[in-house]
């Protein structure tokens, strides 16, 4: 059973940051492809960033490139999302999610296993 942890949500000023981990269960932690989600209210499920298993590879959503930074450190099953400028649109809860896969994945439905989400909300 594999399962996702996420913590480090809440409220933050505009201009602020905030990390975000995301703890893996299971023993092949290494092989999860990785990727951070998130959904404001109204609209649809979006990726912000994700990470090979490897570390080698990340993607990033245009409207977080160069304010967020994803990577992971595999002894200890968890993969980190560094927030930073944040804006009130970032306001969203953000959810974690992660495959045995060795690709880059981009695509949200791409993935398995899910965590059950952190909130953030940006205040202006």
């Amino acid at each position: 059973q594999v399962r996702l942890v996420e913590s480090g949500g809440g409220l933050v000023q505009a201009g602020g940051s905030l990390r975000l981990s995301c703890l893996v269960s299971g023993r092949t932690f290494s092989r999860y492809a990785v990727g951070w989600c998130r959904q404001a209210p109204g609209k649809e499920r979006e990726l912000i960033a994700a990470i090979s298993w490897s570390g080698g590879s990340t993607y990033y959503r245009d409207s977080v490139k160069g304010r967020f930074t994803i990577s992971r450190d595999n002894d200890k099953n968890t993969v980190y999302l560094q927030m930073g400028s944040l804006k009130p649109e970032d306001t969203a809860v953000y959810y974690c999610a992660a495959d045995v896969d060795n690709r880059l994945l981009t695509t949200p439905s791409l993935y398995t296993y899910w965590g059950q989400g952190t909130q953030i909300t940006v205040s202006s």
